[in-house]
């Protein structure tokens, strides 16, 4: 077997599943999140809050950071330059994606501290965790949109605009 060719089918595999981690952990992620917050349980909602960040942290943001590496890496060794339509989207949905994800971020972060509190004083959760929930939920929808375009074209590779 050729050596550049198993190489490329490692990264390959490397992209693949870490994009299956991304969008899982995220998908599961915001499954969680979305019922624990509709279920009138602050500790729930402290248990799914706090497993969030830290499924971020272990899955998501690794995921996140070789997914383009490996993906620029994989059309360069295929001879696809960065330009090709269907490449340049995929770019600028994963850069939407990124950008709806960094406040999704920010956002968990301080509504799981807010979940903590809550739960340990026996209190009810803030006006503040709630308009922050809307916000986290509002900014998921286009990620994931983008996501599952991002997989079409992946798989397609379409001619798109002049191409």
């Amino acid at each position: 077997m050729n050596h550049a060719f198993s190489l490329y089918l490692a990264v390959k595999w490397l992209h693949i599943v870490s994009s299956v981690f991304m969008v899982g952990t995220g998908f599961g992620s915001a499954f969680y999140m979305f019922f624990a917050n509709r279920s009138g349980s602050v500790a729930a909602q402290a248990v799914v809050s706090r497993l969030l960040v830290r499924a971020d942290w272990w899955f998501t943001t690794p995921a996140i950071l070789i997914q383009p590496a490996s993906g620029l890496w994989l059309a360069h060794a295929a001879g696809w330059p960065l330009g090709a339509p269907w490449i340049a989207l995929t770019l600028a949905l994963y850069a939407l994606a990124g950008a709806c994800w960094l406040p999704v971020v920010w956002l968990q972060l301080r509504m799981a501290r807010m979940a903590q509190a809550a739960h340990a004083q026996g209190a009810p959760l803030p006006p503040l965790y709630w308009r922050y929930a809307r916000r986290w939920e509002a900014l998921g929808y286009p990620a994931f949109a983008a996501m599952g375009v991002i997989y079409w074209l992946m798989v397609n590779k379409p001619a798109l605009w002049g191409g």
